[in-house]
């Protein structure tokens, strides 16, 4: 997915697609990795974050309620957040872009790990986005939160993560619902930030919470909350584990 410019220079493709290309697609996900706060360098070659993401996107691309679903990642073309630049949140929208010329305007649900789910959140206006699913993710308080009215906005976050806060998360979900989005957030019992140990449960619940953005599914647990699914309270991932065996 590379080129060059008319003065011979690489040119950046935001948009990493699998070959082949599965159209036609009912939706698209796309992929977002973590990063830094400040970098100005561009990934690595071998970029371990993108590699956590990349066992992610083959759940993903495996789940039956998915089969008809488009999976693609963001190639970010540095690998910082740096500041105003928000350089990932540029990466995303050049990527919905390629994304609606390369498959046409299908609805999307952008997953995101840690500064990668910064930028899905902020990208979330885009007006194919119908939501997003939001891992471990980086959530300053005062972020901005009016666009994500109409979306649906799902997290999952271990408590014990020592990088990114989850309770900025919850405080990040009550705020979007007071927006008017629709939120849920789920306390996953292990998996720190790198969500490695438990991995299998980070997948299952993530594409289960991808179908649901999508609408091919309820959101996962519903039958088991004692309180509407759409609800920035979190709930303890066991608590929603029955309905989904």
């Amino acid at each position: 997915m590379s080129g060059h410019r008319a003065d011979g220079a690489p040119e950046h493709r935001a948009l990493e697609l699998p070959q082949p290309l599965l159209l036609p697609a009912v939706g698209a996900v796309l992929v977002l990795h973590g990063g830094r706060a400040d970098s100005l360098v561009p990934p690595p070659l071998l970029n371990l974050p993108a590699l956590r993401m990349r066992p992610f996107a083959s759940a993903l691309r495996r789940d039956p309620l998915l089969a008809d679903v488009l999976v693609a990642s963001v190639r970010y073309r540095l690998r910082g957040w740096n500041g105003h630049s928000a350089d990932p949140v540029q990466d995303t929208r050049s990527a919905l872009e390629e994304l609606r010329h390369a498959a046409g305007p299908l609805p999307v649900v952008l997953v995101g790990h840690s500064m990668g789910a910064r930028a899905a959140l902020h990208a979330a206006d885009d007006p194919h986005v119908r939501g997003v699913v939001a891992l471990a993710p980086w959530c300053p308080p005062g972020e901005p939160v009016a666009h994500l009215a109409g979306r649906t906005i799902m997290a999952l976050h271990d408590e014990a993560d020592p990088i990114t806060s989850a309770t900025d998360t919850w405080n990040h979900l009550h705020r979007a619902r007071t927006a008017g989005a629709r939120v849920r957030g789920i306390r996953m019992p292990r998996g720190r930030h790198a969500m490695i140990r438990d991995a299998r449960l980070w997948h299952r619940l993530t594409t289960a919470c991808a179908a649901t953005v999508l609408g091919l599914a309820p959101p996962p647990g519903a039958g088991q909350s004692p309180d509407t699914p759409w609800s920035p309270e979190p709930v303890d991932a066991a608590d929603i584990l029955r309905p989904l065996s």
